[in-house]
């Protein structure tokens, strides 16, 4: 079975129980970023909290991308996945909803740089380090970063894209891999 653009409406199924799915995940991070906050507070650190787990947020775009392997299904279920963390009851509001777009086409840009055709190891781990980066550049001034010391934003930086690289792009390449030898991506991904 070969790769289609078209899309099938099992992918639509797919995309939403993949946004449902880390939604979970988003919400659980944003509380575990809370308690990293607590404990990085006394030590003049809380705004590099979220940093270290800062790749989960773009864990859903690898992954269905991964997946699926279609024009925009990375940034539609980043989107429905923050969406659906919103209603869960994340804290950060709607604007998580922009969050999800921005992360979503940061990995999208990547993919669609290779054709939708390469999804290995390091296409993965560039797409968590777009997303990062985009992401990033968005919070510079939605979230107020640029006010920030360059003390804080050396750190940061890094920090998060080495996150995205980990979470969005180790991670889900290896949980997307191991789903495929397992055989439970056949009906989409075929014998690839």
């Amino acid at each position: 079975m070969a790769f289609t653009k078209e899309w099938r409406l099992k992918d639509t199924v797919l995309i939403g129980l993949v946004a449902v799915a880390f939604a979970v995940v988003y919400l659980a991070a944003v509380y575990i970023g809370v308690f990293i906050s607590t404990l990085a507070t006394p030590l003049g650190l809380a705004p590099l909290a979220n940093e270290p787990i800062c790749g989960i947020w773009f864990m859903a775009a690898t992954f269905i991308a991964f997946v699926l392997r279609k024009p925009g299904a990375a940034v539609i279920t980043n989107i429905l996945a923050a969406l659906i963390e919103v209603f869960l009851g994340s804290f950060y509001g709607p604007l998580v909803f922009v969050d999800g777009l921005v992360a979503g086409l940061g990995a999208e840009l990547v993919f669609a740089l290779y054709g939708y055709k390469n999804f290995n190891l390091a296409v993965m781990c560039m797409a968590g380090l777009a997303s990062a980066v985009t992401s990033f550049t968005w919070e510079l001034y939605r979230s107020g970063f640029i006010e920030l010391s360059w003390k804080f934003l050396i750190i940061m930086f890094p920090v998060r894209c080495v996150s995205g690289m980990f979470f969005a792009g180790f991670i889900c390449s290896k949980l997307g891999n191991s789903l495929r030898s397992a055989g439970l991506l056949r009906s989409f991904m075929g014998n690839v």
